[in-house]
């Protein structure tokens, strides 16, 4: 009985497993432009799995591409992609890749020079912490 409610339960509840799953494709180049313009298309979410310098960061969304559009983290399928991961991992072990984001983060929480340092890895993008990581690196080569 308590398989069969959740099964009628499912019915009700919308899903976004299929879209996201259309999302992943090549086939569809560019929708019709009132659709481009609000939703999440396979052009957008191409960008959002790409490891191009220009798209990285870019395009969060999970249905409403207007949200990457009003947070500055839209970005426009341009050029052809590249995908992966940033930086680049050595492993194909699931477990490994899933948790690899998180092992950088906590690295570098720990490492942070300070408080505010460490705020900012919370709130500010994967970007800006590279970039920091770099100018550091520029720093002591200069010193």
């Amino acid at each position: 009985m308590l398989c069969s409610l959740k099964i009628q339960e499912s019915r009700y509840v919308p899903r976004v497993d299929p879209f996201q799953t259309l999302l992943h494709t090549e086939i569809v180049k560019k929708m019709i432009r009132p659709i481009e313009a609000v939703f999440n298309t396979p052009s957008h979410h191409r960008v959002h799995h790409a490891t191009n310098r220009q798209y990285l960061d870019k395009n969060y969304a999970g249905i409403f591409i207007i949200w990457d559009k009003m947070f500055g983290t839209f970005a426009e399928e341009k050029e052809p992609v590249t995908y992966g991961v940033y930086p680049r991992l050595n492993s194909v072990n699931p477990v490994r890749v899933f948790f690899s984001g998180y092992v950088t983060l906590l690295r570098r929480l720990w490492q942070a020079p300070s408080w505010g340092y460490r705020l900012n890895l919370l709130v500010k993008s994967p970007t800006w912490a590279w970039q920091q990581e770099q100018s550091s690196k520029i720093d002591k080569r200069v010193n």
